[in-house]
């Protein structure tokens, strides 16, 4: 299905027949009410004329709209926000779900960005209809509405977790929002949830989502000592803002979400947990929209016919990727891995965990932080002399500038920063704009796995002429070379 724009006929279509495909595509803000809802809200649909049909929440929440109580739309997938070609405002969106606004303002998150503040208040207004300010407020308190619902957290853990700098201004933009108070508001503790630290989140997305495929993916790739995909699960250990702990996704059986377990040192860090995680797992993408641009292509169609909703494995943390993908430099992917695990187990901080130091299937290595590896010698876990100065080289870069792996304004500005290291060439600087970036148009058309995909009774392609035939699958190159790495 193609990309939707706002068309009013459409969008009451979509409403009236409750249509699950334009879930997070749009919000119905209904002026009669003053309440705003998803496509598939199940109360009585509403006269064309009380509609106003709005980009995302966070546009009917500075207009003023109070979230729907039965739709919920703290839990709506979260295409709205998700643009193959609008890079610079997906960027954004990330950085603000991650925090990166709650310091700075505009101007801050601009700079960061590497645009002026203007021209991104414009970019925000044309895709998202609502200014940074409101997004990040309209995110803030959604996201507390979720933890009232999916958790048992106290009000305080609640209103620190989301952001707010007291209970008391966390109860007042509550009522203001909701109309009511958060303990009118809060759900009894489910049957299941886990108890202790943990905290068991929802983390939805629009289908079709090849969960398995990404789960594959991982586990050839998982670092020991950090990670392990054990079946249906995906388990690794963290430290983030100053808090640090382990957490374990899963699939959630006929319902269109994951199921996250946390287990945080800090309730400060759940919004940014959970934000890396909507990355680690494409839970943003359309992926219906994707599927239907590259089934065009003769090479690609069956695969889209056989396994719809394909993603493209994010980063947990684009330093750890970066680390991962030198090291997968002209070797397998199982010598690439054990590297990784030797560098864990040499330079990498062990993690006391509070539900048994790992007696749940939980890893208990912390990954080294750029700083550590700048100064490690890295030649006695047996990588070369190139290889450990392409990766010392890295850490330096990484630890002098905290901000060296995010995105630049363009895909090629980013390459070319990436490629500026000594020892980083065009494949592994795609690699690393493809997952750890997000950079839905990246594309490694050197990779021997992509050559051989494409190879025909004609013989196998070239780097030039596999990056020529790529060309058909823009803006989104990075979801067919995962399709063509799962052939």
């Amino acid at each position: 299905m193609a990309h939707l724009s706002l068309d009013r006929e459409v969008c009451y279509r979509a409403l009236r027949t409750r249509d699950a495909r334009f879930d997070g595509r749009f919000y119905t803000a209904v002026v009669s009410t003053g309440i705003y809802c998803r496509p598939i809200c199940p109360a009585r649909t509403p006269k064309i004329h009380n509609c106003l049909f709005l980009p995302s929440a966070a546009a009917a929440y500075q207009m003023g709209f109070r979230p729907c109580l039965r739709c919920r739309p703290e839990i709506a997938p979260g295409l709205a926000g998700w643009r193959g070609t609008a890079s610079t405002v997906s960027r954004a969106l990330g950085l603000i779900a991650e925090g990166g606004f709650d310091e700075g303002g505009v101007d801050e998150l601009a700079g960061r960005l590497g645009v002026g503040a203007r021209h991104l208040r414009r970019l925000f207004d044309r895709h998202v209809g609502a200014s940074p300010v409101s997004v990040a407020q309209a995110h803030r308190i959604l996201f507390a509405k979720k933890l009232l619902g999916e958790t048992s957290l106290s009000m305080t853990a609640i209103a620190e977790a989301s952001g707010f700098g007291s209970v008391r201004r966390f109860n007042a933009v509550f009522q203001e929002t909701y109309g009511r108070a958060p303990s009118d508001l809060r759900r009894r503790k489910r049957a299941g949830e886990a108890a202790g630290p943990a905290v068991v989140l929802k983390l939805p997305f629009s289908e079709p989502y090849a969960f398995c495929a990404i789960l594959e993916f991982l586990a050839a790739r998982a670092i020991p000592g950090v990670e392990v995909v054990d079946g249906e699960k995906y388990r690794r250990t963290f430290a983030l803002d100053g808090a640090t702990g382990a957490l374990e996704v899963g699939a959630a059986r006929g319902q269109s979400h994951l199921l996250a377990t946390i287990h945080a040192s800090d309730v400060k860090a759940l919004g940014p947990i959970v934000a890396r995680l909507r990355r680690l797992f494409d839970l943003d993408a359309d992926s219906a929209a994707v599927d239907e641009h590259l089934a065009r292509d003769r090479a690609l169609a069956r695969g889209v016919r056989d396994r719809p909703g394909i993603r493209v494995p994010g980063a947990w943390d684009p330093f750890e990727l970066a680390v991962r993908a030198v090291l997968g430099q002209q070797v397998s992917v199982r010598a690439a891995t054990t590297f990784a695990g030797r560098i864990v187990a040499a330079h990498g901080r062990a993690l006391s965990l509070a539900r048994g130091d790992g007696d749940d299937g939980m890893p208990t290595m912390l990954f080294p932080t750029a700083a550590q590896l700048a100064d490690a010698d890295l030649t006695s876990v047996g990588l070369t002399r190139a290889r450990a100065a392409t990766l010392k080289s890295l850490a330096s870069a990484c630890a002098a500038r905290p901000a060296f792996l995010q995105p630049a304004a363009t895909l090629e500005e980013t390459l070319e920063e990436l490629c500026a290291l000594p020892g980083i060439g065009p494949w592994t600087a795609q690699y690393i704009a493809m997952r750890a970036l997000r950079e839905p148009d990246a594309f490694p058309a050197s990779d021997l796995g992509l050559l051989r995909a494409m190879e025909t009774k004609a013989g196998r392609p070239t780097p030039a002429a596999l990056a020529e035939r790529a060309e058909a699958w823009r803006p989104w190159r990075a979801y067919a070379a995962l399709r063509l790495w799962t052939t």
